[in-house]
């Protein structure tokens, strides 16, 4: 196979399309003899593989863009996946092209869109795909469960790669046009950041008790030195962690977690701790110790 089109295959999962093939062959001879029994093999419309190259899920997705063409995106289920977002689904493989384009016949989900504005497109892993943002926005849409979509929000913000106010200020814009789903965004992004539904739990007290909203997962260093990650951080320097229902019960991991708050408080930092039971039971008493110890680090003067 010519040395440029082995190169091209390489960067693009071992495929390329019709029209590089049309660029590189000099002559229709020359690319029938690629194909024809030769080391390409069509896959898709406008799109081969070269053969012996194993199919994966990348590829898949490579194939896809291919044969849609430069305005098509990686979407949905399977930008979620790019993403990294929680809960997503690792085979999906879906795409999202501009309405009114011609589609060619693939094994895979495409939806339309009459606008998909730049705002709303990055590139993941070099593939063209939704932002994390507007992956979110499109999985409400698609009226997936509101677990599935607390779990995308909270590992977007979680991550950086939304934020509630970005959610909001994407909701509005898109809102007039009647998008199902906008509204299910709205609950679930107040209370949003956290890894768990403890987390979140938590969050939804501190705001509905009207304590300023905290950090969360917020990583500590000692120079270059990873000490720990908190869930909560008040302030410069109150962490509030929050327990599950088994925690951690083995002398090894008591002996790290007492480490890990011995040197938490050495860089200054007042460490607390909410169990599952104080969180769903007792939300009360959670809420009269945080305003304690909130109200002299926070308000110092009042």
């Amino acid at each position: 196979m010519d040395h440029t089109l082995e190169r091209l295959a390489e960067t693009q999962h071992g495929l390329v399309s019709a029209g590089q093939l049309d660029r590189i062959c000099a002559t229709t001879w020359e690319r029938r003899q690629l194909i024809d029994g030769g080391p390409l093999t069509r896959v898709a419309p406008g799109v081969y593989r070269v053969r012996g190259e194993p199919d994966t899920h990348q590829q898949r997705l490579a194939v896809g863009l291919l044969s849609l063409g430069e305005q098509s995106w990686v979407s949905y289920e399977a930008a979620a996946t790019l993403h990294r977002l929680d809960r997503s689904n690792p085979v999906a493989v879906e795409f999202t092209v501009l309405r009114g384009a011609r589609l060619p016949k693939l094994p895979s989900t495409v939806h339309t869109t009459t606008l998909l504005p730049t705002i709303d497109r990055v590139s993941v892993s070099d593939f063209r795909t939704t932002s994390a943002t507007r992956t979110i926005i499109d999985l409400a849409h698609a009226r997936r469960s509101p677990q599935r979509i607390e779990a995308a929000i909270d590992s977007a913000v979680r991550t950086g790669l939304s934020a509630p106010s970005v959610l909001a200020h994407r909701i509005e814009t898109i809102r007039g046009s009647g998008r199902w789903g906008c509204r299910l965004i709205d609950e679930l992004v107040v209370d949003s950041g956290g890894h768990s539904p403890l987390e979140r739990r938590f969050l939804r007290i501190v705001r509905e008790a009207g304590l300023p909203r905290p950090k969360t997962q917020v990583s500590h260093r000692k120079g270059n030195r990873f000490i720990a990650r908190v869930d909560f951080l008040f302030g410069d320097d109150v962490v509030v962690e929050v327990s599950g229902q088994h925690g951690h019960s083995s002398p090894t991991e008591r002996r790290k977690d007492a480490q890990r708050r011995s040197e938490l408080i050495e860089m200054g930092r007042l460490v607390y701790e909410h169990t599952y039971a104080d969180v769903f039971e007792t939300p009360q008493i959670v809420v009269a110790d945080l305003r304690r110890r909130l109200s002299s680090r926070l308000y110092p003067n009042s």
